[in-house]
């Protein structure tokens, strides 16, 4: 279905070849699916999720070229995709979600789901790349196009140093990816305005620029490395807790299927034994594998706790890491308050804890999944064998 929607809007674009955008053309869209699927990529979308962002993508701006008002743009691609998506005889459901996604890229944006901050990633994805400069000026292009006048170059600069301020990405991943560049873009633009601002005052015939008013109006430099290392941390961290709960979940759902498949062999074959006694070894291998992949998958859960106690000799070696609780539960609160203290008033000592955290969860996540995989491993070998072992007895029972 999605190669339908696919050649839809090729179909679209081919037939409305007469109108020329700058920058909300074809290309851009293209541009936009391909974002949106790198990001549904990262999050593991199911199948029917993965619909809905790229439709969405695809019907986002088509609504440019149903009028000549740019306007409400998002509103008439939305109804072309409902329109669309009921041909296709798509559920209603599905098609509102196709919908809200489209409607969430309204400036500002609003996305309420996963799907939806995708969607509106996607179609900002190219304020985080190298490709930022040229879509700038393909868009005050076509912004000139619609208003049918010249747009002066340092009013449209400010317009967008004020959009980049405000805008920010939804999703954890893209503001890993993108932070960084898009900070970058924004710094560009705003040394070029100052830049001007200078010269203007120059020309004006201020030419006595003290060297204390030179620092007033040169650019203010963010500690890029410091924001960028923060997030890295937070979605690090994210993504850590997204992979322990998926763990979890694995192993919840192997601990009941084996529960239930002991319970029915038990209540229903045991009983059998007596009369039907080449059915004792097939059930003897089901039981064992099933009850070594329940233990494996209980203990891929099984919490593990420190003493928690940490010593003064280990916080003033910074060795131990105090955001993990497992670390001081057990200490009074004062103890902590001061440990707490000296983590924050030490830059180095907050990193070293943040690192030792993320490296913590990685081993326990790293355990975790080698015993689910053993788990599941079990479970696997189990069932072949044990369907094969019942095979081959009541054959050669009955023979």
């Amino acid at each position: 279905m999605s190669k339908r929607v696919q050649q839809y809007i090729e179909d679209f674009f081919e037939s409305h070849s007469g109108t020329k955008l700058p920058f909300h053309n074809k290309k851009h869209v293209e541009r936009v699916v391909a974002a949106v699927t790198k990001i549904a990529h990262h999050y593991q979308l199911n199948s029917h999720d993965f619909f809905v962002v790229t439709t969405a993508a695809w019907f986002h701006d088509i609504g440019y070229y149903m009028d000549n008002d740019a306007h409400e743009h998002e509103a008439r691609g939305a109804a072309a995709a409902v329109t669309f998506l009921k041909d296709l005889q798509v559920d209603e459901a599905t098609i509102q979600q196709v919908h809200k996604c489209i409607m969430a890229t309204k400036i500002p944006q609003t996305p309420a789901t996963l799907p939806e901050q995708i969607v509106c990633d996607g179609d900002l994805f190219h304020l985080g790349t190298d490709d930022f400069a040229e879509s700038d000026k393909l868009l005050r292009k076509e912004y000139a196009m619609h208003m049918n006048k010249e747009v002066d170059k340092s009013e449209w600069r400010t317009g967008t140093i004020d959009f980049l301020k405000a805008h920010h990405y939804h999703t954890n991943y893209c503001q890993l990816l993108l932070n960084a560049k898009k900070q970058d873009n924004l710094e560009r633009l705003i040394k070029k305005e100052r830049k001007l601002v200078v010269e203007n005052a120059m020309t004006d015939g201020i030419k006595a620029i003290t060297e204390e008013a030179k620092e007033v109006i040169k650019e203010k430099k963010v500690e890029k490395p410091v924001r960028g290392i923060e997030t890295m941390f937070r979605v690090a961290s994210t993504n850590h807790q997204r992979l322990s709960d998926m763990a979890d979940s694995k192993s919840h759902i192997m601990i009941s299927v084996n529960s239930i498949i002991i319970s029915v062999v038990i209540g229903l074959v045991i009983r059998k034994l007596e009369t039907d006694s080449y059915l004792v070894i097939p059930t003897l291998i089901l039981l064992t594998g099933c009850v070594v992949a329940v233990i494996f998958s209980v203990l891929a859960t099984r919490p593990k706790i420190p003493n928690g106690i940490f010593s003064p000799e280990e916080l003033n070696s910074r060795s131990v890491n105090l955001l993990f609780f497992g670390n001081f539960y057990k200490m009074d609160f004062n103890h902590y308050y001061d440990g707490m203290k000296q983590v924050m008033n030490d830059g180095e000592f907050l990193y070293a804890s943040l690192i030792r955290d993320i490296h913590s969860q990685a081993v326990v996540l790293g355990n975790k999944y080698k015993l689910l995989r053993i788990s599941y491993t079990i479970f696997m070998f189990t069932m072949i064998i044990s369907v094969v072992a019942f095979a081959v007895a009541i054959i050669l029972f009955n023979k």
